[in-house]
C-alpha cells in the first residue's frame, strides 16, 4: 500500500513481508542476476536501546540481494482508507475500507464495486474495518471472514464476523459476530485483527493489547482477550487441539500469548508453521514462529523501549519460560502485513 492509498503488488521469489512500495514511479523493475555477499548490514541508524541479542544472527544481519527479478506495479490510487487486500479466486482484488466497506477491484486495480451491509465500524484511529479472509470453500459458499473495531459500552474491542459475500446485491448477507477478544478497553489502537486460515481449517487471529497499561498486562493474562494469537473454528468455537482447552479461568480459544500488536500472520508454505511479526515500542518490531501454547513475553521482556526513552519494566529482554524471537529490529520497521510468496 502506498501511504497515498493506492495498491502496489510484488511478485518475487523470495519471503516478502512489511514490504513498502515507496518508489513513486508507478511501476519499476529491478534485476537480481548481480549475485552479492559479505554486504553490511542494511541497518545503520542508531539502536533505541543497547541491548544484547540474544544470539547471533537474532539483528542487523548482512544484507541480502535475490537474484531473481521482480516488478512493481502501481494498480489502483484515490482509494479513502484501504487497511487490507486480499486475492479472489477469479484474480480480482477485495480491499477492506477502514470506514466500513470493501471494494473489489479487478486484477487490473480497476472497475470498483462497493459492497457494504457490514455491522457498524469504530474508526477512530487505528480502528475500523480491517482484515478480511475468504472461507476456504469460498468458490462453493462465498463466504468471507472479517475483522473490525467494535463499539462496546464506553470502549470497543476487536472483533470478527462472517458473512456471504453476495455481488449481485453488492451487500454482504447475513454478518455474524463470531468472536469477541473481550475485555472491551477505551482506546483505539493496537486491534491486531490479522486473519488467516490453517491449512486444517482453522482460522488464526490476532490480537494487540490496545496500547494502554491496562491493556499491556493482560498479554499475560489467559482469562483475558487482548495480546493474544487465537484459534477458533468457522463457528467461532474453540479449535479442537487448542492447548488451554479444559482449563480454569482461560479462554480455550487463546493459541499463544504475549503479543504486542500483530498485524503479520502467514502460514510457511512448506512447513505450514505460523509466522508472526509484531510491532514492537520504541524499537524491539519482532519476527516470531508461533507454537501451540508459548508465551512470547510481552511486556515482561522486549528488546524496545518506552515512547519516552524510559526502560519497559524490568529491561529484560530474557526469561525462562518465554520466547525468544527469531529476529528483532531496532529501530523499528513498523511491519503492517507479510506473506510468502508461493508462485513458481
Amino acid at each position: 500500500m502506498y501511504k497515498k492509498s493506492s495498491i502496489c503488488i510484488i511478485a518475487a521469489s523470495l519471503l516478502t513481508w512489511a514490504t513498502s512500495c515507496a518508489n513513486d514511479n508507478p511501476s519499476s523493475r529491478i534485476d537480481g542476476s548481480i549475485d552479492t555477499t559479505g554486504l553490511p548490514p542494511v541497518e545503520t541508524r542508531k539502536a533505541n536501546a543497547n541491548y544484547a541479542p540474544a544470539f547471533k544472527g537474532q539483528t542487523r544481519i548482512g544484507g541480502v540481494k535475490t537474484k531473481a527479478s521482480y516488478t512493481v506495479t502501481m494498480l489502483a490510487e484515490k482509494l479513502g482508507k484501504p487497511w487490507a487486500v486480499i486475492g479472489l479466486p477469479d484474480g480480482r482484488l477485495l480491499v477492506t475500507e477502514k470506514s466500513g466497506y470493501m471494494l473489489i477491484l479487478d486484477a487490473n486495480g480497476q472497475n470498483s464495486k462497493k459492497i457494504t451491509g457490514f455491522p457498524t465500524v469504530d474508526d477512530r484511529g487505528q480502528g475500523g474495518l480491517l482484515d478480511v479472509a475468504l472461507d476456504p470453500s469460498f468458490t462453493q459458499n462465498k463466504m468471507i471472514y472479517w475483522s473490525f473495531s467494535e463499539k462496546s459500552g464506553v470502549g470497543n474491542l476487536m472483533a470478527v464476523a462472517k458473512g456471504k459475500l453476495n455481488e449481485a446485491t453488492a451487500k454482504v448477507e447475513n454478518p455474524t459476530v463470531i468472536f469477541r477478544a473481550t475485555p472491551a478497553l477505551n482506546s483505539t489502537l493496537h486491534y491486531g485483527s490479522r486473519l488467516i486460515f490453517a491449512r486444517d481449517g482453522n482460522l488464526f487471529v490476532s490480537t494487540g493489547e490496545r496500547s494502554n497499561l491496562e491493556g499491556r498486562v493482560q498479554a499475560q493474562d489467559l482469562s483475558s482477550g487482548l495480546g493474544k494469537i487465537f484459534r477458533i473454528t468457522k463457528e467461532g468455537k474453540p479449535a479442537p487441539g487448542n492447548p488451554f482447552i479444559g482449563k480454569p479461568n482461560v479462554m480455550p480459544e487463546i493459541y499463544a500469548y504475549g503479543i504486542r500488536n500483530a498485524q503479520s500472520l502467514d502460514i510457511h508454505p512448506e512447513t505450514g508453521e505460523l509466522w508472526e511479526a509484531e510491532f514492537g515500542p520504541r524499537g524491539g518490531d519482532e519476527l516470531n514462529i508461533i507454537r501451540s501454547g508459548k508465551n512470547y513475553g510481552w511486556p515482561v521482556i522486549t528488546y524496545g523501549i518506552e515512547y519516552s526513552g524510559s526502560k519497559v519494566g524490568e529491561a529484560l529482554q530474557q526469561k525462562a519460560g518465554m520466547e525468544q524471537p527469531i529476529y528483532y529490529w531496532d529501530p523499528t520497521l513498523s511491519p503492517s502485513g507479510m506473506a510468502f510468496y508461493k508462485g513458481t
